[in-house]
């Protein structure tokens, strides 16, 4: 052979080239007369041992001469053959060769056989190669094509040919563009390029592929290239491999997208968010546009009517990649009901999927508004996919899927993969919506339990800040309150439940109730502790389990603080029941933190609790507060309270603004306990709106009493309530000569938003209203009081007791206290 073998791994050139192979010539009856010298490497003759010979002698063993002759027998028919025979070498050793023979005409019709020979083991590597290469041209069901350095086609094979849908002739010569469009090409012209100019290969490299043939479908194929080169070097083109891995690459991808589907949906228990991660999941992996429609039950988290499949939807999200769909596609918070017709109301109807692989051409069956239609007409949107969004058996709403941009239709698989992740969706939305039903229920429970809006007061003007520790649920067990008492006073309360979350809010509105109810009686501030000590320690024994195991969170504590503000006196009474210090600013900005009796916390039973009293100079400001407030940084009470101290020494602010500033100088942004803050800044009643005398127990008294108000009231301008106010007046001072005790009796008159009259004697002893009968010839007077008054009462004081009224300041002539008043004059 005149080169070596080739190396391990690499395609062997042709063994029977002339500078590989050894050759041999026979006449016609088989005589050796010519003989290469590579005949003697293989063989270990020398020329002058054979050259006359006749080959049968020496080159062949007598077992193999059958063979031979069969083979010389083939040749003899067919003018040549090929193929493999056992040689015997000069040792003895038997070699098998490769051999090649053709017929060769002398002048004079002299026939003669040149013999080519070759290794056995070369030429079968050989034949195995060219067997190879046949076999990817022809039988092979990945595409191959051969191109040129200008990359126009040399030869493509048959699997090839399918897939452009073109002859192996056809493509011949012709160049990528003729029948591929679109950056398809681009790509893959560049890619090729490169392989070119590099030599690097290129493997398994996949890409769309849209061919000219079949421009509404789009494939996908992995592509591998590599250079091809002659053995001198030169560059001679680059073969590159196709595979269409459409239906791989889009299992693939719908895989993915479920996997995405199940991590990015449902990352909140926002119905809204919710909805907009379903949308930015499916476009544009599965469609070009997409809306999500929950049924406007389920937007607002109800549970579903039984036919709320042909009620109105709420349009929660719209997606789309194309500008224009946004603004003809009903929009975000829209609600509607879709028209018989269309493909979503059937799903509504039916509760299953609907596949439009093509749609109609006009969508005024979708739109109803002419313009509307004409312009959806215009977004060439051409495939739809519905599918309801059903969890635990309720129908939700539905998923529509749209495209437009992309050419192919909606198939079965992508429905398949639709319903998939619309129903990992519907569990997340019934997710949402089923905490949005109990974050509402929640709320409407709080907002139950605490104060709306605080109307205005003659006492004070009020501010307030209320921040649940947690915010998704929005309840706590903190409370504030500010009650209207008699006499224009008004009482402030902030209390801080033990705990947090809905079993702190539920024993909140218990206490707050009973805040109200013992307002209503006007007991003292360390009274009305006392009362709430109680209660607590009530509700404690009430959650103890009758078999002694824990059932559920345990509320067993809670502090308040209760004060009274009187704006006639300017004087505050306040108490504590284990709750911090409330704070005072002065109209300069001076902060104190009065001293107050600290008290134990509600629930501890059977400890006193203490009142002080502190004067307010009008437009003081007093702030009361939970822990919450000055212990949300992980600060000590008395870091806490000091930084209450510079945040509150700023003159000059609304009370919104000094709520906003002790906000965002005392509280992070999540604070980690219930935060209740209420602000009164104090005002004080005119000296002018005040009347205050002190009669004799003497029968004189309700007479003088009846002049006194009747000039009073003739002063300030209300003489259309003097009759009606000079007979109550009447009748509780009678009351206080006939039960005080022989004590001097108070008259005092308030003009504040009501005509307030209040009578006040040394007897602790309360009147009671009674209906009298018939014959009783007393007994009327509270009946009568309570008719001609709008509200009434009484309250204990240190010396005795207060009865009090309220009259309205505008009285039609003819209303309840006038028909009262006539039927008192007509007995």
């Amino acid at each position: 052979m005149d080169a070596p073998a080739p190396g391990s791994g690499e395609a062997p050139e042709d063994p029977f080239a002339l500078h590989n192979s050894a050759s041999a010539v026979l006449d016609d009856h088989g005589r050796v007369v010519g003989w290469s010298e590579r005949a003697q490497e293989h063989l270990g003759y020398p020329p002058d041992e054979v050259l006359g010979r006749m080959a049968f002698e020496f080159l062949f063993d007598s077992r193999d001469r059958e063979v031979v002759r069969d083979a010389a027998a083939a040749c003899e028919r067919d003018g040549g053959w090929s193929g493999v025979l056992p040689v015997l070498h000069r040792s003895g050793e038997r070699v098998e060769l490769g051999f090649r023979a053709r017929a060769v005409v002398r002048a004079g019709s002299a026939r003669e056989w040149f013999l080519v020979v070759a290794p056995a083991q070369e030429v079968l590597q050989w034949e195995t190669d060219r067997s190879v290469l046949d076999g990817l041209f022809r039988r092979s069901p990945i595409g191959l094509s051969v191109h040129a350095p200008d990359l126009s086609v040399l030869r493509i094979n048959r699997a090839l040919a399918r897939f452009t849908q073109l002859s192996t002739a056809e493509i011949r010569s012709r160049h990528i563009d003729e029948f591929l469009i679109g950056p398809d090409l681009k790509t893959i012209e560049t890619r090729l390029r490169r392989v070119l100019e590099t030599g690097t290969p290129m493997i398994f490299t996949e890409q769309p592929c849209r061919l000219r043939s079949d421009p509404d479908h789009e494939r996908v194929v992995s592509v591998s290239a590599f250079r091809l080169e002659d053995p001198a070097g030169r560059i001679l083109g680059v073969t590159q491999l196709v595979e269409d891995v459409t239906d791989r690459y889009r299992a693939r991808r719908r895989l993915a997208l479920l996997n995405r589907a199940s991590t990015r949906i449902g990352t909140t228990l926002d119905l809204g968010q919710t909805t907009r991660e379903l949308a930015d999941v499916a476009v544009p992996d599965l469609a070009d546009a997409v809306s999500v429609d929950l049924l406007e039950s389920v937007a607002r988290g109800e549970e579903t009517a039984e036919d709320a499949a042909n009620g109105p939807v709420r349009r929660m999200t719209v997606h789309s990649v194309v500008a224009e769909a946004l603004r003809v596609m009903h929009s975000a918070g829209e609600v509607f009901h879709f028209d018989p017709r269309t493909p979503q109301a059937r799903c509504l109807a039916e509760q299953r999927p609907v596949l439009e692989p093509v749609l109609r051409s006009s969508p005024g069956w979708y739109f109803r508004n002419p313009e509307r239609a004409q312009r959806a007409l215009g977004l060439r949107a051409h495939s739809l996919i519905v599918v309801p969004l059903t969890a635990r058996g309720r129908l939700l709403g539905l998923l529509s899927l749209w495209r437009a941009e992309r050419p192919e239709p909606f198939e079965g698989d992508d429905l398949t993969l639709a319903e998939e992740f619309a129903a990992r969706a519907a569990l997340c939305i019934d997710n949402a919506r089923r905490y949005t039903q109990q974050q509402q229920a929640a709320l409407t429970l709080q907002r139950s339990l605490l104060p709306h809006a605080l109307p205005e007061y003659s006492a004070v003007e009020v501010a307030h800040l209320y921040l649940p520790a947690d915010p998704a649920t929005g309840v706590g067990g903190d409370w504030f309150d500010v009650i209207p008492l008699s006499g224009a006073r008004v009482a402030l309360v902030v209390g801080d439940v033990v705990g947090h979350g809905l079993h702190a809010a539920a024993t909140m509105g218990r206490l707050r109730t009973a805040v109200h109810t013992l307002a209503s009686l006007d007991y003292a501030p360390d009274e009305v502790l006392s009362h709430l000590d109680h209660l607590v320690n009530r509700l404690a024994a009430e959650q103890e389990p009758a078999d002694g195991r824990a059932q559920g969170q345990q509320i067993v504590g809670a502090t308040c603080l209760y004060a009274v503000y009187d704006p006639t006196s300017r004087r505050c009474t306040l108490a504590r029941a284990g709750h911090v210090p409330p704070a005072v600013v002065t109209a300069d900005g001076t902060v104190s933190l009065p001293d107050l009796p600290e008290g134990p916390p509600l629930g501890l039973g059977g400890l006193p609790f203490e009142s002080a009293e502190l004067e307010l100079a009008e437009g003081s400001l007093l702030v009361l507060y939970t822990d919450g407030l000055v212990e949300a940084r992980g600060l000590d009470l008395d870091e806490g309270l000091e930084r209450l101290r510079e945040a509150l020494s700023r003159p000059g602010r609304s009370l919104e603004e000094t709520c906003t500033d002790l906000r965002n100088a005392l509280l992070p942004d999540h604070p980690p306990d219930d935060v209740a803050l209420l602000l009164a800044r104090t005002r004080v009643l005119a000296p002018e709106q005040v009347a205050s005398w002190e009669l004799p127990a003497e029968p004189t008294a309700a007479a003088e009493a009846r002049h006194l108000a009747e000039t009073t009231l003739t002063r300030w301008g209300l003489e259309e309530l003097a009759f009606t106010a000079e007979l109550v007046v009447s009748e509780l001072v009678t009351n206080a000569y006939r039960y005080g005790g022989g004590t001097p009796v108070t008259l005092r008159l308030i003009r504040d938003r009501s005509l307030i009259c209040e009578v006040s004697d040394g007897s602790s002893t309360a009147p009671h209203l009674r209906r009298a009968r018939t014959t009783d010839e007393g007994g009327r007077g509270l009946f009568l009081v309570a008719q001609l008054t709008e509200r009434w009462g009484t309250r204990n004081t240190r010396d005795g007791k207060t009865v009090w009224t309220e009259f309205p300041l505008a009285t039609a002539a003819e209303g309840p206290f006038a028909a009262a008043a006539n039927l008192v004059l007509n007995g």
